[in-house]
């Protein structure tokens, strides 16, 4: 008989701090989009504004945290809780990190492994939070591309 040990990757602390970082980072994309530009500026449409694409990662963020700790994955309502103001956007966006930091350390072990289904498909606990921050790297470098058509230089992406 074989014994097979089963070893985490990495904890749920390391994945929070990384999770974390990139949130911070996205935040300092946020910042540096000039006020008027924010929720303004788009490369070409069907393309949305960078400050439109920060209240879906907020949602989406929002709606896994939710997620794992309840078992329930509604349909999220896209345009609730958008407003076109930077200061309640990082409001909401800091309130989450703390809601984060604070909750997903609750989040059962056995959670991450089981199948769920999300409004956009079926996948386990773990690939519903990558995808999370899946989403959230793909639309803030959707961000940086924006930021260097603006002139502005974005932050440094390893910084995090």
């Amino acid at each position: 008989m074989t014994n097979t040990a089963t070893a985490a990757i990495v904890s749920p602390q390391d994945f929070l701090a990384h999770w974390q970082g990139h949130r911070a980072l996205t935040r300092r994309v946020i910042e540096a989009f000039a006020e008027d530009q924010l929720f303004t500026f788009a490369a070409a449409p069907p393309m949305r504004p960078f400050g439109e694409m920060a209240w879906e990662i907020h949602q989406v963020s929002e709606l896994t945290l939710n997620g794992l700790l309840t078992g329930e994955w509604p349909e999220p309502d896209w345009r609730e809780g958008v407003a076109h103001d930077r200061a309640e956007l990082l409001k909401a966006w800091d309130a989450l990190s703390r809601r984060l930091e604070r909750e997903f350390p609750r989040v059962d072990l056995a959670f991450f492994p089981q199948t769920h289904t999300l409004p956009w498909g079926e996948m386990t606990g773990w690939a519903a939070t990558i995808y999370t921050i899946d989403n959230e790297i793909h639309h803030r470098g959707q961000g940086y591309v924006y930021l260097r058509a603006l002139g502005t230089e974005p932050p440094a992406f390893y910084e995090r």
